[in-house]
């Protein structure tokens, strides 16, 4: 082979020139079109979930009624009735107020303490035993089991219903955080010890942010578990020096067969359940996950 020959192998092959010729906006179609407005109102989360809502409403209004048993299913009427005039009274904000603020102490207090002991898990061997026996040891027993053992400890009061809730949160939230610890990438955890970080700045700076997706949903689930359990303690020893929350004005109520004032103590516990997820869980969600990029 000569050399003009290896050199003419050598150049990539000539392909041959074309040229697109423009088409015409018409001829392509309706590339993007203005939405309708009930298409608009279709994307708004918010009022597709209040419709929901008003459904739900409407079916117990049509089920009631022909029942025609107050007794023992109150109409949507007669709730939001009962609902309207124990919240003039103030009674019903006098016991959502005292349960919120034994939810918040003992709340806080659970996640203070599942902090400290997934941080000290991570950190050493020795912690992440602890954790790992603790959680399996106290995580299946319901904490509505450790009330009585909470009133003779520390007495008919909030202590008790902060013990006991702590105990609901801690177990579920610490084993959610470890979970999500445990899932961070070898190569963003090998990232943090190469840039010096040890110890809490370790936690703090690489772990969190990693599993943040787990620790949020432990975050609601110890939630959920909180507030169930700080209703039920509630009926179960009911009032504590002349008040008491929602629990207590369900249980009373009840007693006195005032069933459409059940049904408002339920639908302010619903209420508020809605309003923690909606308004705090998902702004935090939108915030951090999703604007991270972790979550759709």
């Amino acid at each position: 082979m000569s050399i003009s020959e290896v050199r003419f192998a050598a150049l990539p092959p000539v392909r041959p020139e074309f040229i697109n010729e423009h088409v015409k906006s018409g001829d392509v179609g309706e590339v993007a079109r203005p939405l309708s407005f009930w298409e608009q109102i279709a994307n708004i989360t918010p009022l597709r979930r209040t419709l929901v809502l008003i459904a739900i409403a409407v079916a117990w209004q049509a089920y009631a009624m022909p029942l025609n048993d107050p007794l023992m299913l109150p109409t949507f009427s007669a709730t939001a009735e009962a609902f309207w005039k124990a919240t003039v009274s103030g009674e019903l904000l006098i016991r959502t107020w005292y349960s919120v603020k034994v939810l918040i102490v003992g709340y806080a207090a659970g996640v203070g303490v599942a902090a400290v002991m997934t941080g000290f898990a991570v950190s050493t061997r020795i912690g992440n035993d602890v954790l790992a026996t603790l959680t399996a040891m106290f995580n299946p027993l319901p904490a509505i089991a450790i009330l009585p053992l909470a009133l003779l400890w520390f007495g008919l009061g909030m202590p008790s219903l902060v013990f006991v809730l702590i105990h609901a949160v801690l177990w579920p939230l610490a084993l959610a955080t470890q979970s999500g610890f445990l899932a961070v990438s070898d190569a963003l955890r090998m990232t943090g010890r190469n840039c010096g970080l040890r110890g809490w700045r370790y936690v703090l700076r690489i772990l969190v942010p990693a599993a943040f997706p787990s620790i949020l949903t432990g975050l609601k689930v110890s939630w959920a578990f909180a507030w169930r359990t700080l209703i039920a303690a509630e009926l179960v020893f009911g009032v504590n020096s002349g008040s008491g929350g929602l629990g207590w004005f369900i249980f009373k109520n009840g007693n006195e067969l005032e069933t459409a004032y059940v049904f408002a103590g339920l639908s302010a516990i619903i209420l508020i359940g809605l309003g923690v997820e909606n308004l705090i869980f998902r702004t935090i969600e939108v915030h951090t996950v999703r604007k991270w990029g972790m979550q759709k």
